[in-house]
């Protein structure tokens, strides 16, 4: 009989359709098989664009019910948006003095309260007026940018932040009040060295226990965090992971690092590695709380996470998300303009378009549709729906997988060769020359070519002072 027939995967839809219309397959089953088909995601084009902004567009997010849609640029205005109409509902002035790196709905809160955070280092609150107005107020600060924020899940008023100062500090709406949990140190032998503190670009909550907090950044190790045995005071004897994750061809390398971090619903962690790939750990796959000093014999033992490839992430410090009901797909943006979307189970790319004109930063997935939110370096927010009836490779796919990999490849020489370090050293040389020449006031005429040579290259006096002085032109779009 018809009502015993089993269909593997949705298929072209056409039967799991006429089930539902007779009653034998639920409508929530129904509309899960429908987001997760690998049918729908390769039908994912250009739905449409939301104009508004002055500036880059680093962040949007969707609200719980995801009829609005929120986003946050360079311009430091907030907007919300419906993105059905593809029309404005309100934009308000963040009070950030730099670019919004991230913007937040506050859940339970009718959608009037947004938590932002900057390049200036502040987190702040946006809290809408019954007359429509909107007060914001600074909840806290870092030395340094604020990536990314993470809410509490089931907890509306409390929300975590880590800043490039390599803090992780924990708000408390309800208070008003900001604690400094405690500064990330490397993991090499010097690390009771303030200056090895670790900036952090990603923060994420296990959405089954909510006390595992991970974190990640200007190194290659992921930290998982157990609140419960957080002392609540800024020092580095509270960096204590319970555990760590690396891939071991990474373990020790020293010359990547984390831009992206996810949980999925079961668990699994998802992190994205500037000028690297994308990996999923198992729970299980951890390195423990002190993965150094590792053995070689302990590396051949470990368990390879899955791998997703094809993109590039160099440029700017990008995002990576899961995608689908049950998380069925991994998402990222790449340096060379375009999406990339895979089967998560075995890193199948299934799906792949241009979503920018130069890079893609950041995508947020409906909460409830196969519907994805994306923005970059344009100053527009883009929509994407399943609608096209194009190939969902592109003729030329391998020509861009080739190119991302060569571009990452060729920076791994260049940053290593003998003659990036003799250059490197030559400027210190003449940096102390030119100290030792102007301290004995020694009336040498100065080289401003170098003076220049050597500000281009970043050095400076302190770790971060960069963060704090510098006010570029909003208008523009910054490559951070």
């Amino acid at each position: 009989m018809y009502s015993r027939t089993r269909s593997k995967g949705f298929g072209n839809g056409f039967s799991e359709i006429c089930r539902r219309e007779i009653g034998f397959s639920n409508p929530s089953r129904y509309s899960r098989q429908f987001s997760s088909s690998e049918v729908i995601v390769q039908k994912i084009d250009l739905y449409g664009k939301l104009n508004g902004h002055e500036g880059c567009v680093n962040t949007v997010e969707f609200n719980s019910s995801g009829d609005l849609l929120l986003s946050g640029s360079d311009d430091r205005q907030v907007i919300f948006w419906n993105w059905q109409t593809k029309s404005k509902k309100f934009s308000y002035p963040s009070g950030h003095i730099d670019n919004i790196f991230q913007a937040k709905v506050v859940a339970f809160s009718d959608d009037r309260k947004i938590i932002t955070s900057s390049g200036d280092g502040q987190v702040r609150l946006g809290q809408v007026l019954e007359n429509g107005q909107v007060e914001t107020k600074r909840l806290g600060k870092h030395h340094g940018h604020v990536y990314k924020i993470a809410m509490e899940p089931g907890n509306p008023n409390v929300l975590y932040s880590c800043g490039g100062d390599g803090f992780i500090q924990r708000f408390d709406l309800r208070s008003d009040s900001a604690t400094k949990l405690f500064y990330c140190t490397s993991l090499a032998e010097n690390k009771k060295q303030a200056h090895n503190s670790i900036r952090l670009n990603a923060i994420v909550i296990d959405p089954r226990n909510f006390n595992y907090l991970a974190a990640g950044g200007s190194d290659e190790y992921v930290r998982v965090y157990d609140m419960r045995y957080c002392p609540w005071y800024g020092t580095n004897d509270a960096d204590r992971p319970v555990d760590t994750f690396c891939p071991r061809q990474l373990v020790e390398t020293g010359n990547v690092h984390i831009t992206g971090l996810a949980y999925s619903k079961t668990n699994e962690l998802l992190v994205s590695y500037n000028d690297e790939l994308i990996y999923l750990f198992q729970k299980n796959m951890g390195m423990g709380p002190s993965p150094l000093p590792v053995s070689p014999e302990r590396l051949q033992t470990m368990e390879d996470p899955q791998v997703y490839s094809g993109h590039r992430n160099s440029q700017t410090v990008k995002g990576v998300g899961f995608f689908g009901p049950n998380d069925e797909y991994v998402i990222s943006g790449s340096d060379c303009g375009h999406i990339f979307i895979w089967k998560k189970k075995d890193g199948k790319l299934v799906r792949v378009m241009v979503g920018d004109r130069h890079i893609v930063n950041q995508l947020e997935p409906h909460p409830h549709l196969p519907i994805l939110a994306t923005c970059g370096l344009e100053k527009s927010v883009k929509l994407w729906v399943p609608n096209a009836t194009i190939h969902p490779l592109p003729t030329d796919v391998d020509k861009i997988i080739k190119s991302n990999r060569q571009g990452r490849e060729d920076h791994s020489r260049l940053t290593l060769t003998p003659d990036v370090i003799m250059h490197v050293l030559r400027l210190q040389r003449r940096q102390t020359l030119a100290y030792i020449e102007r301290r004995y006031n020694i009336d040498i005429e100065s080289d401003e070519d170098e003076e220049a040579e050597t500000y281009v290259l970043g050095f400076s006096d302190g770790e971060g002072s960069s963060d704090e002085g510098f006010m570029g032109n909003s208008n523009d779009c910054n490559i951070n």
